[in-house]
């Protein structure tokens, strides 16, 4: 993905911080929200809803996550890391409960990438060592045990690469290794943590127990699902296949992965029981419940299979609970689906079911919360 000057950074998982570097420019960046704020979430030091985009003060954010549950991780080119919004059972890493509705630092300088899943945290180190912490009843936080913890936790290991949460109010969590292998923790009551087994409802499995194979690329998790590709351009599914999520042409769920059509898939995306992925052809393609719009077809039908959203220019892709996020190649950012509070960035709280531009110059992805989007400029 080439990020150009004064472009936007859907803010999941790039290092855009060498400037000139694989045709990446610019040495401000700054971060943007919107959206829904009854938490703080938009780091705004107030409650205020905005339906465009506003900033959050400082120019060196280097990533940023969004909590389902309204909260916000992000870390800075300096190797710091921020969080501020909803606090419950500690997932702002603060060693306490309290709400902010501004950044506060969590201590350390070698973060690396973030993750904000439903009611907890993810965060990788430079030394490749994996953290956690927040709400823990299903084992969320690889731990072994259902502690709640309010400041981060190392879970075991130190060649973790790329992490991934779920989204809604589903509480499981992935990881690769630099090895190319997968690993899954926390709820498994309908497969999504691909074992070929599932739990109770009210248990899940408290340490990272890994899924076959060692050439996983890049991952993500949505609601109940979770979703992998590999190295060969495959894409694969499993777990809950409510609304059609898994793209296999049904409503079955499934507790090992299942291929979704395809070798040549790219980026991927989960959400609320929909998935968004691009090819490396510049297409994007979108499945599953489509209330609202999430899925971008000038419609409100459900697809169970793949269907593509017109365009041959799109790089990356970030689906929230009902509403979704994409840029193109040119940097341009589109948003559409549910609208309830200005999450689609279009100054209205009009619901979309097709793409519309946010407007502005040059835009790329951004990381979408319950009823709230972010995204970092890079000028």
């Amino acid at each position: 993905m080439s990020i150009r000057k004064n472009t936007w950074d859907l803010g999941g998982h790039y290092d855009l911080t060498k400037s000139g570097q694989n045709g990446y420019f610019g040495n401000e960046r700054t971060l943007f929200t919107w959206g829904r704020n009854n938490n703080g979430q938009l780091g705004q030091n107030n409650r205020n809803q905005y339906q465009s985009p506003v900033q959050v003060p400082g120019t060196t954010w280097n990533s940023i996550a969004s909590h389902q549950d309204y909260s916000c991780l992000a870390s800075k080119t300096d190797g710091t890391l921020w969080s501020w919004g909803y606090n419950y059972a500690g997932i702002l890493g603060q060693n306490n409960t309290t709400n902010y509705s501004s950044p506060v630092q969590i201590p350390g300088n070698t973060w690396s990438s973030t993750l904000a899943g439903y009611r907890h945290s993810l965060a990788t180190k430079t030394d490749g060592t994996l953290w956690a912490w927040g709400f823990n009843n299903k084992g969320q936080l690889g731990h072994n045990n259902i502690t709640n913890y309010s400041s981060p936790v190392q879970i075991p290991g130190n060649t973790w690469s790329s992490i991934s949460r779920s989204t809604n109010n589903t509480e499981h969590s992935l990881a690769t290794k630099t090895d190319g292998t997968l690993w899954a923790w926390g709820a498994n009551y309908v497969g999504m943590l691909g074992q070929n087994t599932v739990t109770t409802f009210n248990t899940g499995v408290s340490s990272p127990v890994q899924i076959p194979g060692n050439t996983w690329s890049s991952i993500s998790s949505g609601s109940g699902h979770s979703l992998a590709t590999k190295t060969d351009g495959t894409l694969w599914g499993w777990g809950s296949g409510s609304n059609g999520g898994l793209g296999q042409n049904n409503t079955t769920q499934y507790s090992s992965p299942v291929q979704i059509p395809g070798n040549t898939w790219s980026s991927i995306s989960g959400g609320g029981s929909f998935t968004l992925a691009t090819k490396t052809d510049g297409t994007l393609w979108s499945w599953g419940y489509n209330g609202k719009g999430p899925l971008g077809q000038n419609n409100t039908t459900q697809y169970s299979s793949p269907v593509q959203i017109p365009g041959t220019t799109w790089s990356s892709v970030n689906a929230g609970s009902s509403h979704a996020l994409a840029s193109k190649t040119d940097g341009t950012l589109w948003s559409w689906g549910y609208n309830s509070f200005g999450q689609l960035g279009q100054s209205n709280l009009t619901s979309y079911s097709s793409p519309v531009q946010i407007p502005g110059t040059i835009w790329s992805p951004g990381s979408t919360g319950s009823l709230f989007s972010t995204a970092i400029k890079i000028v």
